[in-house]
């Protein structure tokens, strides 16, 4: 159990949590969200211990033992790669170390013998003679090979200590174990590895995370952070998001009498509740959401951007062929045998186990790299708009939003200022916020003015890598809703399933040796053993 009570923390006169008590128990599995400068990260690194508040205290239960996934990923690079995922239990990793320091001592004694003795002892009622297997096996689980195991930090990938760290947090069994975004830079494998990991998990577990079907795989409650309280809620993400929103019709409905309102409440959370997986966690969340009270559910106070992707004119039949196409560095095939042509109602999910061959062949489509072999056409009627995942580049020199966006205006109407502000406003960007210089925004402002400007573009096609980095999850419903609406040809790229699920009717996988391209929901396509056997055979050749 971990207890917060009277917590406040205050930066200069904004204030980011109030009094707040709150108690997170053994078994469930808590998702905190809130909207972008909400404080969801600040108040993990209270609950680690990382940052202190200005009053109150965090108490974990005497004997429990808790665990946070480092966001610092060069943190261990002077260790061994298997010793990094030990230093996730450090009670067990120090005891090991004292005693290979004692094996070693040239001049051992009696007394020596009699603490290596208690040593021993300790480290076998702690799991400590399996902890190397079970450590590898935990490494295995998450693509790390074992050739990898003993090599130092430093020696690996961005994207593999990445995982290394994952392993290091989930190590051992923690009885609290803290998360914040652990999905990031995880390909979809380890995703779902990481879902069914957590829904079967015993413990306590707290999580920030962006990614919606993620939150609702794991989540037991939703910890809402809103006006510097934190209240938990039964139920996972979508749970909570579409009773809030039941909640704020209701309200909006004066003439509905209080037993309708009652009785349609009641039988949302019936239908739901019906709805569950057989993990524990669900069997956990379904026990109680059954026993909530209807009066728990309250109305969001959320706001969600008004995005809306048009087009200037509709495209036609012929969109974009892909003939062959290969991308190598240093002699590696980041990919390559590429061959595809796309049509008007494809909406494309484009991805690959490793990040850079995406990255490189949205870059090959933008016309910012040349490809090493192959070559693309566009049709003749295709207007193209691109959001990449990194936007840094767009964002220099010391101009106000207005001026900004007025840069990507296609007519004088749309240069007027009155436009401009009405268009920032349906972004959330509303009063002097729209006034602000471009190279103040944080990372989800930036997302939501590049969002605004492929809308001011009105193309036929979207190209659109990582949409949901640096969003909330309010914008992220909100732009993947306006997606299912968008009439033209889409392609794009995330690690949010909710997204590739709901949108995309084509796969396209990109491989070190060839593509893989079906016509299939994206469950069906992780899930299909014949296509699970060809991208272990594309991957490994």
């Amino acid at each position: 159990m971990l207890t917060v009570s009277n917590l406040s923390l205050q930066f200069g006169k904004r204030v980011l949590f109030d009094e707040v008590n709150i108690t997170f128990n053994p078994g469930n599995c808590y998702g905190i969200i809130g909207a972008n400068g909400a404080g969801k990260s600040t108040f993990l690194k209270i609950l680690s211990g990382d940052l202190e508040p200005n009053s109150g205290s965090i108490n974990v239960e005497s004997g429990k033992r808790l665990s946070v996934l480092e966001q610092n990923h060069n943190i261990y690079d002077d260790h061994k790669v298997i010793d990094t995922v030990l230093i996730g239990n450090k009670e067990l990793f120090d005891i090991k170390n004292k005693m290979e320091e004692l094996y070693s001592k040239e001049d051992f004694s009696d007394e020596d013998g009699a603490l290596l003795g208690k040593l021993q002892s300790k480290y076998e009622e702690i799991g400590g003679w399996n902890a190397e297997s079970d450590a590898a096996n935990l490494l295995s689980h998450i693509d790390i090979k074992e050739s990898f195991h003993n090599l130092k930090m430093e020696d690996l990938e961005g994207r593999q200590k990445v995982r290394v760290l994952l392993a290091q947090s989930l190590f051992g069994n923690p009885d609290i174990l803290i998360m914040d975004e652990p999905t990031n830079d995880l390909d979809y494998d380890t995703i779902m590895w990481l879902e069914d990991f957590l829904a079967n998990y015993d413990n306590t577990v707290i999580i920030v995370s962006h990614d919606r079907h993620f939150l609702d795989s794991v989540c037991t409650h939703i910890s809402d952070i809103d006006y510097g309280k934190i209240n938990h809620f039964s139920g996972n993400y979508s749970f909570w998001h579409e009773s809030s929103q039941l909640a704020l019709r209701q309200k909006n409905q004066l003439n509905k009498k209080a037993d309708e309102k009652k009785k349609e409440l009641q039988e949302f959370i019936s239908r739901f509740s019906a709805n569950v997986s057989k993990s524990k966690q669900a069997t956990s969340r379904k026990k109680m959401i059954d026993k909530l009270n209807f009066e728990e559910i309250k109305p969001s106070s959320r706001r969600y951007p008004g995005i809306i992707f048009e087009q200037e004119r509709e495209a036609g039949n012929q969109i974009l062929n892909v003939e062959n196409l290969a991308y190598r560095i240093d002699n590696e095939n980041l990919f390559q045998k590429i061959n595809f042509s796309l049509i008007k109602s494809d909406k494309v999910v484009l991805f690959s186990k490793d990040s850079r061959a995406v990255k490189t062949f949205y870059e090959i489509l933008d016309g910012k790299l040349v490809a090493s072999d192959g070559m693309i056409e566009w049709g003749i009627t295709t207007k193209k708009a691109f959001l990449p995942s990194e936007n840094d580049s767009y964002f220099k020199g010391n101009i106000s939003l207005i001026d900004w966006l007025r840069q990507y205006s296609n007519s004088d109407e749309e240069k007027e200022e009155v436009f401009i502000r009405s268009f920032l406003g349906k972004m959330l960007f509303s009063g002097d916020e729209a006034l602000k210089s471009v190279n103040v925004l944080s990372g989800g402002e930036k997302v939501r003015c590049m969002l605004s400007k492929v809308m001011m573009e009105k193309a036929n096609v979207l190209l659109i890598n990582e949409p949901t980095n640096h969003l909330d999850l309010e914008s992220i419903t909100a732009f993947n809703n306006s997606l299912k609406n968008y009439k033209g040809t889409l392609m794009f790229s995330t690690s949010d399933h909710t997204f590739s699920q709901t949108l995309g009717n084509r796969i396209i996988e990109l491989t070190p040796n060839g593509v893989i391209d079906r016509y299939s929901t994206f469950e069906d396509y992780m899930t299909d053993e014949k296509i699970k056997e060809l991208r272990q055979e594309l991957y490994s050749i």
